[in-house]
């Protein structure tokens, strides 16, 4: 059977990982890699020659990002994936094209592959994230979805709502959770070399993505998070780690401001992409994970850290005990961070799963009818 799995960032590249690995170590399975989006990006770092540094061969590189982040720019990036998937799928003919997520290079990979009439895979549909462009993406990946890998119940009656079949859903738990699982973290003195920084006392990991439905422009908000971390930075022995945002609308103007930032101090560091590796092992180490990344509520409540999440992005998941909400104003975010670091999560329970995920995606795809089997679909009225 061969499996496409399409990666398009270190986001989805990170929660995938583990099942890349057990799809390519199964002897009737042919694991088949497509990178595209930010992968292929030199301001996101190339991070396409990640994953060949951990042993995946790259069967298709299908470009998008443009040097532009304007509504337009994006858009055109949309089509460009499209053109480029097309080829794809029809040089490599999958048996199933599996998909993560919700973001546009990934959507365009879904109607690539629907119109191939290649059955999809999808997993972490049926997630609401308010405040975003991915949202309706996710979805719509969804409606052209055979297999549905949730990541929790409230998504799976999600999907069953959006009219999928019972048949096709499997709350399996974040893929995210089985990294945690089947990692080992890095010591602190290993992570400080590998990093070339030192950690402090406190340490805030911070990763703030542009809210693309937001009337509140991207920069402003940026400004209300960096003010914040300016008390706590005045207070001394504070470390901020920063990681650079999506290729979203915005994110051009983000990235300048990190970089002016960092010029600040020598307390606050960006970094490009960690790797999963290293980014887990700093948010093991970490007091607190600050911004607007869905990690700080699939990982962060399983590493028993508190998570302040900023604003609308990730409107609507279900959160654990140990995620602290705020708006995006300077001092409701230092309230909400001087909430968090007085959090014991000792007894967080995290809503995505036990990380076994991969292990029960694999099962599924295996068991499922092959190619041409499963693309007529009968929407569910309730």
């Amino acid at each position: 059977m061969k499996l496409c799995v399409v990666t398009g960032s270190r986001a989805d590249y990170g929660l995938l990982y583990w099942l890349m690995r057990d799809i390519q170590a199964d002897p009737d399975c042919r694991l088949q890699v497509a990178v595209t989006g930010m992968h292929l990006a030199p301001e996101f770092g190339h991070t396409w020659r990640v994953l060949e540094q951990d042993g995946f061969a790259i069967d298709a590189r299908v470009e998008t990002v443009l040097s532009s982040d304007t509504p337009a720019g994006v858009a055109k990036s949309m089509g460009l994936g499209l053109i480029g998937f097309a080829d794809a799928f029809a040089r490599l003919a999958p048996d199933w094209v599996v998909l993560l997520g919700d973001r546009y290079e990934i959507h365009a990979a879904a109607q690539a592959a629907y119109v191939a009439r290649i059955p999809i895979a999808h997993i972490a549909g049926g997630d609401v994230t308010a405040g975003a462009f991915d949202e309706a993406f996710r979805h719509g990946i969804t409606k052209m979805a055979q297999l549905h890998f949730v990541t929790h119940r409230d998504a799976a009656r999600r999907v069953r709502q959006l009219g999928e079949a019972e048949s096709a859903i499997f709350d399996v738990g974040s893929p995210g959770i089985d990294t945690i699982r089947r990692m080992q973290p890095l010591g602190r003195d290993e992570l400080e070399a590998s990093l070339g920084i030192r950690l402090a006392a406190r340490n805030l990991l911070v990763t703030f993505h542009p809210v693309t439905l937001s009337d509140q422009p991207a920069e402003a908000q940026l400004d209300e998070l960096l003010a914040a971390l300016r008390v706590f930075m005045a207070e001394g022995d504070t470390r901020v780690i920063l990681t650079r945002p999506n290729a979203d609308s915005g994110s051009r103007s983000i990235l300048q401001r990190l970089d002016a930032f960092a010029a600040e101090s020598d307390a606050v560091s960006v970094f490009t992409s960690l790797g999963q590796a290293r980014y887990l092992s700093l948010m093991a180490l970490a007091n607190a994970v600050v911004g607007n990344s869905s990690s700080g509520l699939y990982e962060a409540p399983t590493l028993k850290k508190p998570t302040v999440n900023i604003g609308e992005r990730q409107l609507g998941r279900p959160a654990a005990s140990s995620v602290v909400h705020c708006p995006t104003r300077a001092e409701a975010i230092v309230a909400a961070i001087r909430a968090a670091l007085a959090l014991d999560c000792s007894e967080v329970v995290n809503p995505y799963g036990d990380g076994h995920a991969a292990e029960r995606i694999l099962a599924q795809l295996k068991a499922a009818p092959r190619r041409g089997e499963m693309m007529m679909k009968r929407f569910r009225d309730l």
